[in-house]
């Protein structure tokens, strides 16, 4: 396939429907978080509980679906997670109390994140170099749709007159329709002659040798990190709109389109700016970008006594653009480190990501959503951690640049 041909584009389109319903699982119950406590009689922080629980077993299963595609290929995993999320879908669907609900939300994060891992190393499968960071930063365009639709299609649920329940039927619907077009369009990607055999001693073993890798865990902190300045304010998304911007439950799009907004224009420019310019400047200037998003938004918040629209929202977008300017090239360079264990690097790096966005949502976000402030220091923050990781590692390379000719 040639990055210009139908099937490529069929591809991407493929790809991205398979990322989306991780975050579609996450991000269309936000609207409902009141509704569900007065349903469950229980209180917002147990709420919380069900975006937590869903990260936490999301980030612990991320570290399998990698390995089982390199080793039964990337299709059957794929075919296998989608029937998986929609039986657990179902089963968030009848429940009737929270112990219930949280039980079937940790089996959906069991198997959510197997389209966007598989999703990473099947691009990689394909292609390599400027190729492969164009369809990453298409697949990651299309993908960037699903946050901020999410929450709105669960706003309209409710506000049709629909309960709760019916907004994981609707996740039934859209986990059906992925199998079919899986099924249809997914091409294998991973013969059989290059699979690796699973053996859980190997697998361990592999395991410990990239979480050691002080290079794979610099890569890998720099992405997580600075997502983790968006990630807070999704994970805070119904404090956010519904107490300090003061809407209803139909407002999410109010926060989520410029947020999706600006990680779509940093996909699309990611994917123009493939083979024009190096990887270290595309860094450089998504980073930038991050830090002139952080400074405004703690100018704004500091100024004013209440937040409005739409100075609240449009420094996020900007921190959007410059995250997704410096996503793809980050995960593609960690695909790298193992040519040969592509699916169990890309593991890897979800894995670290989600654990720390589990943090944020479950820990991180309560502490700081009550003040617009907090939060604003909060993204600040951690745009400023992932940046240090990254400058750490062009560090470090730089003195092995040196230090090689001399050995």
């Amino acid at each position: 396939m040639t990055p210009a041909s139908p099937s490529t584009r069929r591809l991407a389109l493929l790809l991205a429907g398979l990322a989306m319903f991780g975050p579609f699982s996450i991000d269309t119950i936000f609207p409902a978080f009141l509704l569900l406590g007065e349903r469950m009689q229980v209180d917002q922080v147990a709420v919380q509980q069900t975006i937590s629980v869903y990260l936490l077993f999301y980030g612990l299963m991320s570290l399998a679906h990698g390995p089982l595609s390199d080793a039964f290929g990337r299709r059957r995993v794929i075919i296998g997670g989608l029937v998986l999320f929609i039986g657990a879908s179902i089963g968030c669907a009848l429940s009737r109390d929270m112990t219930t609900l949280l039980v079937f939300r940790a089996l959906q994060g069991v198997t959510a994140g197997v389209g966007v891992i598989v999703g990473r190393a099947v691009i990689r499968d394909l292609y390599h170099g400027a190729d492969a960071q164009r369809l990453m930063s298409q697949v990651s365009m299309i993908f960037g749709v699903a946050p901020a639709i999410a929450p709105i299609i669960g706003g309209w649920i409710l506000l049709g007159g629909g309960d709760w329940p019916l907004i994981f039927w609707f996740l039934v619907l859209f986990g059906v329709v992925l199998l079919l077009a899986t099924g249809k369009w997914l091409p294998e990607t991973h013969p059989v002659e290059a699979r690796t055999p699973l053996s859980m001693r190997e697998l361990l073993r592999s395991y410990v040798r990239m979480g050691s890798n002080p290079r794979l865990l610099r890569l890998a902190a720099a992405g997580a990190f600075n997502f983790s300045g968006i990630f807070l304010y999704i994970a805070s998304a119904p404090v956010f709109v519904m107490q300090h911007l003061k809407l209803g439950e139909g407002g999410f799009a109010w926060l989520f389109i410029p947020t999706i907004g600006g990680m779509t224009m940093g996909s699309f420019l990611s994917g123009r700016m493939a083979g024009r310019l190096t990887a270290q400047r595309q860094i450089a200037i998504g980073f930038g970008l991050c830090a002139v998003s952080a400074l405004l938004n703690l100018g704004y918040v500091f100024s004013v006594p209440q937040i409005m629209l739409p100075w609240a929202v449009l420094p996020i977008f900007l921190g959007g653009v410059g995250m997704a300017l410096i996503f793809p090239i980050l995960a593609l360079a960690v695909l790298d480190m193992y040519p040969h264990q592509r699916g169990l690097a890309s593991s890897m790096q979800m894995f670290i990501q989600l654990m720390i966005n589990t943090l944020v949502a479950g820990v991180v976000s309560p502490l700081l959503s009550a003040r617009p402030v907090h939060l604003a220091l909060g993204y600040a923050g951690f745009f400023a951690i992932g940046a240090s990781f990254w400058y750490w590692e062009r560090h470090r390379e730089r003195r092995r640049d040196v230090l090689t000719p001399i050995e």
